[in-house]
Order: structure tokens, then C-alpha cells, then sequence
């Protein structure tokens, strides 16, 4: 064996793998990737059914005060991130943080379904719900009117916001093409496989672009907003931990415990 060959070789066993204390461990991959939609940056990330959980998290307990930051849910996971595989901002909050939309969380409810009219973008209709029976799936997003008629049990995570981006593979009916209101914007949307994308933008971009992203390249019939200047994302496999303005409830997205 050359020495080049055997440095090529030296290389892809450190790519496969890192070794620590004795046990090799694979090395984590990240479930988001960056993607450019008509010349804008995103991120998006995907949630497999087979293989993620989902749940959402606002406090580190229930009389403590929301986490206001997806950094202050990295300190508080620490000793749990490498089961991580993201979290992100999600849904519509008061000054203090707390959800001014319907909300479940570990199949608690902490807020009833908002039907209200009124003004800003939770309230531009339809808004919708991003809800799951089980961690583990059937993950839905839904307009607010068909959850509220056709749920009856109640699932084990749920979180409002508004308002729909795409609404059964419709563009909501108010966007423009290309507005001139543009932020920094991120939604999760979940297409006919189950599968949970969420997206963040990487610069300020408007409600059409974001809602045509979902329908023509995603593929998927049912995108809700999540929110816009604040957005943040924490993926540990890339060691990003956004920093922002604060913020309310937020989506974690787990790695599943193989099948034993």
C-alpha cells in the first residue's frame, strides 16, 4: 500500500466514524440542508416518521416560565442533545411568551383553539394547526376550521399559528407573488408521506415565495407559518444555535430509539 492510498484510507475510516472510550460511534448527520428557491437561501430540514419524534416544549416545567430562546433549551438539554436532531420556534405567543393559539404539550392543553378575527398574521385566515396524535406520527397540518371539525380526541402535541401557507394545494388566497413584506421567515409543512418539513429562510423573503417553496418544490399541500423575524433554529450536527429577539413555544424534534 502507498503512503497516499493509505492516508485516503486513514481519512474515510475518521469520516465514518468517531471513536470515543473504547466504542465507535457513527457520526451525526444532520436532517437540514441548505437549498436556494428563486435566488433566496433557506434551510430545510426533514422529519421521517421511521425514524424522528416530535413534541413541543415551552418551559422546563409547567410553573416555570417559558424557555424564550431555542439557546436556553440547548443549556437545558445538554446532557440529551445528541439525541436532538432540531428544534425550532413554533407558533404565535403573548410578551410572555406564552401561546395565544391552541397548544398541547405532552398531551396537556395548556390553551384552547383561537377562532377569533382580529389583527396581525395569526389572525390573517386561515390559520392552521400543526398537531401529532403520537410523537411519532400521523403528523398533520391542518387548517384551523377542519381541526376543529373533524378533531376529536386530542393529540399529544399541537401548536396554532397563522396564518396557512398552502391550504389543501392552494396558495392562501391573500398572498401576493412576491409582496414587499419581507423577513426572515420559517413553517413546517407535512407531505402525503408523513414526512415533516421545516424551513427557515436565510434572508428576508416574502408570504408567496415561502407558500410557492412548499407547493412547487416540496411538494406539500398543507404549510402553516410558524413566525417571522424571530425565527431560530438549533441543529446540534452542525453546532448551530440561532440567537434572536425572545420567543414562545417551541418544536423539538427528536431521534426514535431503534426497535429492539
Amino acid at each position: 500500500m502507498t503512503r497516499a492510498v493509505a492516508a485516503l484510507a486513514l481519512l474515510a475510516l475518521a469520516a465514518c466514524s468517531i471513536r470515543t472510550e473504547g466504542e465507535e460511534t457513527q457520526a451525526r448527520s444532520s436532517i437540514c440542508e441548505p437549498i436556494v428557491y428563486e435566488d433566496s437561501p433557506f434551510t430545510h430540514c426533514v422529519a421521517e416518521p421511521d425514524e424522528h419524534l416530535i413534541a413541543m416544549d415551552l418551559a422546563p416545567s409547567v410553573n416555570e416560565e417559558p424557555y424564550r430562546s431555542v439557546a436556553a433549551l440547548e443549556q437545558a438539554l445538554r446532557d440529551e442533545a445528541e439525541d436532538v436532531a432540531l428544534a425550532m420556534n413554533g407558533g404565535m405567543f403573548d410578551t410572555e411568551g406564552k401561546p395565544i393559539g391552541y397548544y398541547v404539550e405532552d398531551g396537556d392543553r395548556l390553551t384552547v383553539l383561537n377562532q377569533n378575527e382580529g389583527p396581525g398574521n395569526f389572525h390573517l385566515l386561515p390559520n392552521g394547526v400543526f398537531f401529532g396524535e403520537t410523537e411519532r406520527g400521523p403528523w398533520r397540518v391542518w387548517d384551523t376550521e377542519r381541526f376543529a371539525r373533524e378533531i376529536e380526541n386530542r393529540p399529544q402535541f399541537a401548536t396554532q399559528s397563522g396564518p396557512m401557507l398552502v391550504i389543501e394545494g392552494q396558495l392562501h388566497p391573500d398572498f401576493a407573488p412576491d409582496g414587499d413584506s419581507r423577513k426572515i421567515r420559517n413553517a413546517v409543512g407535512v407531505d402525503a408521506a408523513g414526512r415533516a418539513h421545516f424551513v427557515i429562510s436565510e434572508a428576508p423573503v416574502s408570504f408567496g415565495k415561502l407558500a410557492r417553496l412548499y407547493r412547487d418544490v416540496l411538494n406539500v399541500n398543507n404549510a402553516l407559518f410558524l413566525d417571522g423575524s424571530v425565527s431560530q433554529l438549533w441543529d446540534p450536527a452542525k453546532d448551530r444555535v440561532d440567537a434572536g429577539a425572545p420567543i414562545g413555544p417551541i418544536i423539538l424534534v427528536r431521534q426514535q430509539e431503534p426497535v429492539q
